[in-house]
């Protein structure tokens, strides 16, 4: 059993690895399969730990080879990032409260308070740029939710965003496989990827680690 569960896991950690074959053995349900991935890593809290943006790269590489229509990749996929999204924050705006009343150590009112003039001030700029950084994605909407952002606001940033970055992915593994350095080097321009995202990880944490940290440090 322990064995199932980790190997489970471990699958689905590495999707983007098995996607082609998932293709050949699937054929046009992976679109639906594809949508669920995508709309789980960005609608549910619990599994930021799915791939993102190397899923959408690599499904875009096989749309690039023939093998996905890239038309209906793309319209799929946008209604997943933005479904999830709008999940995602109407789940952060409806337990939010009870999280807070719930008396947490790590999650105080004051916190809260921060959290909801943090996005007040910086939350749609937040809302697009976490799209592209792992985790941060998942939590941001969240985290809009129960900072009570207006939902046409946040409908407004979640759809841009969401445009964005599915057709950054997709549009690039689409054009870039047909180059034969880049072809001939996936595990450079992986990499690349991962680097990329991090780099919008820690531009994140750090612009809110320095809005938060007044509140933290504070002894009530």
């Amino acid at each position: 059993m322990f064995g199932l569960i980790t190997g489970s896991f471990e699958f689905l950690l590495h999707l983007d690895d098995y996607l082609p074959a998932l293709v050949s053995m699937y054929g046009d349900i992976i679109y639906s399969i594809l949508f669920c991935i995508i709309f789980c890593e960005t609608g549910l809290v619990i599994t930021p730990f799915l791939p993102g943006d190397s899923l959408l790269f690599i499904a875009g590489t096989i749309a690039g080879l023939g093998g996905l229509n890239i038309g209906i990749l793309l319209v799929s996929l946008y209604a997943a990032a933005i479904i999830g999204d709008s999940v995602n924050y109407y789940i952060g705006r409806r337990i939010g409260q009870k999280i807070i009343d719930m008396n947490l150590v790590f999650i105080r009112n004051e916190h809260v308070e921060k959290t909801q003039e943090y996005f007040s001030k910086y939350g749609p700029v937040t809302i697009i740029i976490a799209r592209f950084a792992p985790f941060i994605r998942t939590l941001a909407p969240f985290f809009a939710g129960m900072g009570k952002m207006r939902y046409p606001t946040f409908l407004f940033y979640n759809v841009t965003g969401a445009i964005l970055w599915v057709s950054t992915f997709l549009l690039a593994g689409y054009f870039l496989i047909h180059i034969p350095v880049v072809r001939d080097n996936m595990s450079l321009v992986a990499f690349i990827i991962i680097v990329i995202s991090l780099f919008a990880v820690g531009s994140i944490v750090i612009e809110v680690i320095r809005f938060l940290k007044p509140s933290i440090t504070h002894k009530p």
